[in-house]
């Protein structure tokens, strides 16, 4: 799975297309514009982009939920190598075809590893069990502020992606999703970046940077005060910055250098030597 934060270059190096399209086993490649309001223009920038880099595209767009129940186009995956969602409005995606047969057969075939899933923009937020929508940008939150969060399509679990992160001042939004439920992960990606999870290692690749934000430490917050006009307060929060070539293991919620996993193996070879 890999997921991009946004405004990915598309007529230069084009290095996140380029890992997209080296990451497909198969050169052909679904692109879904349903979260965009302009999805034949969008469309049709993406397909330039990858037919430069030899991967073959086809469009998939619901313009209505009914489109995706009358017709499921379940043959637009069969031989897929992959499924791009580009970006927009998160909720539209999920409107339109979330419990859909076609979105439960993308759940099989990406459970099987046939289909690698990537989306930029919206397109990363919604591949989350649980999306932001919306929130306060730029400034700090209040502890009544609205923090609108909605089901994403599931493939990812116990985690939230927020992308343009500081491009938009989003840090203060993706802390305070984190404090309302410590359990959850939080991931903010800058623009023309990326993470591509592998099992249970994501790694991070592009121009900017990937902000981990992990509450299970948290040992106080003041989000249940009644003050609504409280800036939030948390304590004990861990943030991990990482850049290209940086890992986070997310079981052990580790970050890891590169080339460190292999140092560790060869501590403990000679260890056991």
């Amino acid at each position: 799975m890999i997921a991009v934060g946004g405004h990915e270059d598309k007529t230069g190096d084009k290095p996140i297309l380029t890992t997209i399209a080296e990451s497909l086993r198969v050169k052909r490649l679904v692109v879904t514009t349903l979260a965009s309001s302009e999805a034949e223009e969008s469309w049709r920038d993406y397909q330039r982009a990858f037919d430069d880099l030899g991967v073959s595209t086809v469009h998939l767009n619901i313009d209505q939920r009914m489109d995706a129940l009358d017709d499921p186009r379940l043959e637009l995956l069969e031989g897929a190598g992959g499924l791009f969602f580009t970006g927009g409005d998160q909720v539209a995606i999920t409107a339109k075809m979330g419990g859909t047969v076609l979105c439960e057969r993308m759940h099989q075939l990406y459970a099987q590893g046939k289909l690698l899933i990537a989306g930029t923009s919206a397109g990363a937020s919604v591949l989350t069990e649980t999306m932001v929508v919306s929130g306060d940008d730029e400034k700090s939150h209040r502890t009544a502020s609205a923090l609108l969060m909605a089901p994403g399509l599931g493939f990812l679990p116990g985690i939230v992606i927020d992308q343009h992160f500081a491009e938009r001042g989003r840090i203060a939004r993706l802390l305070g999703i984190v404090a309302q439920n410590p359990r959850t992960l939080g991931i903010g990606i800058d623009e023309n970046t990326a993470i591509v999870v592998r099992g249970d290692q994501l790694e991070v690749f592009g121009a900017g940077a990937v902000y981990v934000i992990d509450g299970r430490p948290i040992t106080h917050n003041n989000l249940s005060e009644r003050d609504a006009e409280r800036t939030m307060s948390v304590f004990d929060v861990r943030l991990h910055l990482l850049s290209a070539g940086d890992c986070f293991h997310l079981t052990e919620r580790r970050p890891e250098a590169p080339g460190s996993e292999a140092r560790s193996r060869e501590r403990a070879a000679a260890k056991r030597g």
